[in-house]
């Protein structure tokens, strides 16, 4: 029995590479999609098995395709397959209900045992994923119901720090110093009560900030 995915990535050599690591195996490329928008509408459209999701793409990023995923399709297994080894990346990853992550340079027999098992109905978190980021997910004070007063500023820095930018990424894309960005940083982990970015991107998607 054949195994249909459907492959989001911008980056055609990346399709044409996973399609080619593919061949010979009951795994089959059934589409391709290369944005977050596109995936989401091929889901609408077709049936897949599993879904490879990049997560640096133009037009919005790959997690927040998975969010539209998981409303639409909470059923569908959702593998994230990126370039970056995101520390930030991996929790919203999780905290949004992927199945697994995944990075590029994954060898040929892991990314098929991987999709084999998401097929399956398995999760694929590593432990060492788990244990790196069971901190954030875990930490007492991120609620999403928490009240906390951040200001305008502090939350468009919030959001781009969940999104897995840097601060000088963050300083480039708000037209703001690098020094600027550090200050608020340091103001939004203090008002939410966390310790590490990591922290505070979990806490962002709880409050549905990204």
């Amino acid at each position: 029995m054949s195994i249909r995915i459907l492959v989001t990535d911008d980056h055609e050599l990346v399709r044409s590479g996973i399609k080619a690591m593919l061949a010979g195996t009951e795994i089959e490329v059934a589409a391709e999609a290369t944005t977050g928008a596109e995936a989401v509408e091929r889901c609408a459209a077709e049936t897949f098995d599993v879904v490879l999701l990049d997560i640096r793409m133009p037009n919005g990023d790959g997690l927040q395709a998975l969010t539209r995923l998981r409303q639409d399709h909470p059923n569908l297994p959702v593998l994230m397959l990126t370039a970056f080894e995101n520390p930030t990346y991996v929790a919203r990853a999780l905290a949004l209900g992927a199945t697994g992550y995944m990075l590029k340079e994954t060898p040929r027999e892991q990314l098929l045992a991987m999709i084999r098992k998401a097929a399956r109905g398995e999760e694929c978190w590593s432990r060492e994923e788990l244990r790196r980021v069971t901190g954030a997910l875990s930490t007492p004070r991120i609620s999403g119901d928490l009240d906390v007063p951040l200001t305008q500023r502090e939350s468009e820095v919030l959001r781009q720090l969940a999104f897995g930018l840097t601060n000088k990424e963050i300083a480039q894309a708000l037209g703001i110093s690098y020094e600027t960005v550090k200050e608020h940083v340091q103001h939004i982990l203090r008002k939410i009560g966390v310790s590490d970015r990591t922290q505070a991107a979990v806490w962002a998607v709880r409050k549905g900030l990204v």
